[in-house]
């Protein structure tokens, strides 16, 4: 056989479809697992999809061989340990020039690590996010290029036409820049979904809790949804779960599903990155605390033995003014999740000297990945005006949408919180705007605590220079007399 134009490494699901998704494009692909069952399986898909041309491999030197030179070889395997030994399993194999792209959700830093690694070797190494999910990898993700820019120049021509392609802006994919970028800026786009799936579960809480809407009603709401403003994946397919009845039993799958939600890291590293770069991320952080605590399934139940009770209010609700309502709050609550996301983007690029270009993330976040949205175009505008906008809540745009629609959003939280009914996002988000939109807020008690307890010293507001002041023996001296 000729030799293929690139490898895949790691046959699980998401990298099956990724290589059949290469191969459907015109680009031969050779196909390597340590579980060789997979290798066969894949190359069997290959054929009942169109007999995409997918060559399989069961040893890795055979595999790297068969690959034209300079050799790219994308791995998706599990990220950690896994990955290292991957690249121990490819390195013995490859030469000077060959570059390996690991496309899982890696930590940022240890793709810059083996970056380095890789290059006193004389091998080229990329970090390439993928997002999309199965669907996204079969037919077109949104890819995250970053570390080598040779090696970006390497597989330009494959990713371009391999991304999720939206009519009005091109394909989901730009190199994003250097070292750990790539998986950095992906890692940001799982907390940002950690946000809004969060957002939308509230929302259904509030219309199911409050409003007593059945799922057929949901259904409903959430499919006209989607014909608006709040169009994205992410509203899509919940409005297509609350139309699946339960084919094991009664009623509708939804109220079946264990209300446990699991995880695998990234939304929990957004959150640590947030901390260590003091960027306010209150929203990502409200949905990450969300799932901590519906993992506390058996304390819970115990929980609500101990505070039994009714916490509704009993007063009638107006249900197509609730849904309106809700579809602000949403939205509304959107903005400030995306606004902090983007926030710790900036001030990572800043602090690596990266060069990130937001306008241009919000563009590839359009189509292919799971917080595809309408609403990312107008981020991606709101850039464009202004590439260095501080936070996109004052981007005169959503600002102007902000302000329209934060007397339903505070309707919503208010009508949640006299409910008995947990908005922690919602509530989050409104608490985030109030903070920002003020130009004054309690922190100056807060910093005289500090002063009085640490000796931390203060600013004045009517003249420069740093204080201290005598906190405990003025009190002392005052009560005596």
């Amino acid at each position: 056989m000729a030799l293929t134009r690139i490898g895949l490494a790691g046959l699980a699901v998401m990298g099956q479809n990724l290589a059949l998704n290469i191969a459907e494009k015109g680009f031969p692909i050779s196909v390597y697992n340590r579980t060789t069952s997979k290798v066969d399986e894949t190359v069997q898909r290959a054929k009942a999809e169109g007999n995409l041309p997918v060559y399989g491999f069961h040893d890795p030197a055979s595999f790297v061989n068969s690959i034209q030179k300079p050799r790219v070889v994308i791995m998706l395997v599990k990220a950690g340990a896994p990955v290292d030994q991957t690249i121990a399993t490819l390195a013995a194999h490859l030469e000077q020039g060959d570059c390996i792209i690991d496309g899982g959700n890696e930590w940022y830093e240890n793709t810059e690590r083996r970056e380095k690694a890789m290059e006193e070797r004389g091998l080229l190494y990329l970090g390439m996010g993928v997002s999309g999910g199965e669907e996204g990898a079969r037919n077109g993700p949104s890819l995250m290029p970053g570390g080598s820019f040779e090696a970006y120049k390497y597989i330009e021509d494959i990713v371009l036409k391999v991304a999720a392609q939206v009519p009005d802006s091109g394909p989901c994919v730009t190199y994003i820049g250097k070292g750990g970028s790539g998986n950095f800026v992906k890692m940001v786009h799982n907390g940002i979904e950690y946000g809004d799936m969060q957002l939308i579960s509230e929302a259904y809480d509030v219309l199911k809790s409050v409003g007593k809407l059945t799922n057929s009603e949901l259904h409903q709401v959430f499919s006209e949804w989607n014909k608006g403003e709040l169009l994205s994946f992410l509203i899509e397919i919940t409005a297509d779960i609350f139309g699946i009845k339960d084919e094991q039993g009664e009623g509708y799958l939804v109220d079946k599903v264990l209300d446990k939600t699991g995880m695998k890291g990234t939304g929990k590293w957004t959150v640590q990155q947030a901390a260590e770069l003091s960027v306010a991320a209150p929203t990502i952080e409200a949905s990450l605390d969300s799932r901590f605590l519906s993992g506390l399934k058996d304390e819970r139940v115990e929980a609500s033995k101990i505070f039994q009770g009714d916490y509704s209010t009993g007063l009638p609700v107006d249900k197509a003014q609730l849904i309106e309502d809700v579809r602000q709050a949403l939205y509304a609550s959107k903005i400030c999740s995306y606004a902090q996301g983007m926030n710790i983007i900036k001030a990572k690029s800043s602090e690596k000297g990266w060069g990130l270009n937001l306008g241009e993330l919000a563009r590839i976040w359009k189509g292919g990945c799971i917080i595809r949205a309408i609403f990312l175009d107008r981020i991606k505008k709101a850039y464009d005006r202004n590439s260095n906008l501080a936070n996109l809540l004052v981007d005169p745009e959503f600002a102007q949408e902000i302000m329209d629609r934060q007397a339903a959003w505070r309707r919503v939280v208010c009508l949640a919180i006299n409910n008995g009914v947990s908005t922690p996002g919602m509530s989050a988000s409104l608490a985030y705007f109030d903070s920002y939109r003020r130009d004054r807020l309690p922190a100056n008690l807060v910093q005289a605590q500090r002063d009085y307890f640490g000796a931390h010293t203060y600013e004045r507001v009517d003249m420069p220079g740093a204080f201290h002041t005598e906190w405990f023996k003025i009190a002392r001296n005052i009560s005596k007399n």
